[in-house]
């Protein structure tokens, strides 16, 4: 049986933890920050964890786990 492939798109954007829950970057953090309070670039900084029904969405499409 041929091995399954992972998204590209995935494999950038999302890792997993050791608990097998998966982390993604927050958005609104790119261009256009002098129009953002100050609040919001400061709570957008590091990562969060998905709710379980994304990231089982996420963890079809990256069926051997994280590349990073």
């Amino acid at each position: 049986m041929p091995k399954m492939k992972t998204k590209s798109s995935v494999k950038k954007r999302f890792t997993l933890t050791a608990s097998g829950m998966v982390k993604a970057g927050v958005g609104n953090k790119r261009h256009m920050l002098t129009a953002k309070t100050n609040k919001m670039k400061r709570q957008n900084r590091g990562t969060f964890v998905l709710d379980k029904q994304d990231g089982d969405t996420v963890k079809q499409w990256m069926p051997y786990g994280s590349a990073r």
